[in-house]
């Protein structure tokens, strides 16, 4: 099997008008949204919040609050798999382009943010289920992630990203309704006051074996921290309007999604513990199924294993085992 995979991106605008491919986790976040009778109204209200916020972070020079509008690429990438040529849909991310309405120019923003993979609903809602099942005690198997982060990692250093982005990715999730974070003195001016968590988590040590380093933000106006995953400097190697336009993204999906935490009506304190039965938030009238997404995630983990991981085990662990960067 050759050292590197071969990998080719793709990708689609993310508007009002977007419907999800064939080959998207239909539980992802943007393609979530474009579902049901309502899906163009959802994608339309979307946008907007988006907009709104981007706007309210970068207030400066913009009394109107409308002088930047954000345009969103899904940018799917597949990956080449041994000598037969098949290519399986590894992952999707987005990229946000800033547009200033004032000077006409798109700057570039952020690619990443949100984050899909076939793969990680594998390990997740597959092998992590079946390791588990009928155990006493709750165990992590061995090499959990291992393969999920050196397929990451091969991408991000590939000629493919260097070609197609000018920096690493960014990466924002929501924080952990299992931890509790406290706040810290460290203040940005766009990512707000840094939170740190009392624990580390499964998730934070699956995408370390990604490459990726962690930091939890509230941003001014927020109500709850944003978790933020990147490589080098997340502070000094982005610009504020690059950062303004992954906070305006990810937070919008996370108060459609998370609204106990995200959309909450009291925000965050110094010490913060999030809770996913808070009875006390609001909704945002953008329709969507979380049980749905929960149940889909574990048959997008047997696509994964059916057609990826079982037909090509032995390929895998051979350039798994041989990996290095």
């Amino acid at each position: 099997m050759n050292k590197e995979f071969t990998f080719t991106i793709k990708s689609i605008c993310f508007d009002e008008k977007y419907q999800p491919s064939d080959g998207t986790r239909i539980t992802t976040n943007f393609a979530n949204l474009a579902r049901g009778q309502q899906r163009q109204e959802n994608l339309r209200n979307a946008l907007r919040m988006i907009d709104n916020r981007f706007n309210s972070l970068a207030h400066w020079d913009n009394p109107s609050g409308d002088r930047y509008a954000l345009q969103l690429e899904i940018i799917s990438v597949e990956m080449a798999i041994g000598s037969d040529g098949n290519a399986f849909p590894a992952i999707e991310v987005l990229k946000t382009s800033i547009v200033d309405r004032v000077t006409s120019e798109v700057i570039e923003g952020i690619v990443g943010n949100n984050f899909s993979s076939y793969v990680r609903d594998y390990d997740f809602s597959v092998l992590l289920l079946e390791h588990n099942k009928n155990q006493p005690k709750f165990s992590i198997p061995d090499n959990f992630g291992d393969l999920h982060g050196k397929i990451f990692k091969n991408f991000v250093n590939s000629d493919t990203y260097k070609q197609n982005f000018s920096k690493p990715p960014v990466i924002c999730l929501s924080v952990s309704d299992n931890k509790t974070y406290c706040r810290t003195e460290n203040q940005h001016p766009v990512l707000g006051f840094e939170y740190r968590p009392n624990e580390s988590s499964l998730t934070e040590s699956y995408f370390k074996k990604m490459g990726l380093q962690v930091r939890c933000f509230m941003p001014p106006n927020s109500v709850a921290p944003l978790t933020f995953y990147f490589f080098g400097d997340l502070l000094n190697d982005y610009t504020n309007l690059e950062l303004i336009s992954t906070i305006s993204t990810m937070e919008t999906f996370q108060r459609i999604y998370r609204p106990e935490i995200y959309n909450a009506n009291a925000a965050a304190g110094a010490c913060y513990k999030p809770n996913l039965k808070n009875p006390d938030h609001s909704v945002t009238h953008i329709v969507y199924d979380r049980e749905e997404r929960s149940r889909l995630a574990i048959e997008q983990g047997k696509f994964a294993e059916e057609c990826f991981v079982k037909p090509y085990r032995a390929l895998l662990e051979e350039w798994s085992a041989n990996y290095a960067l």
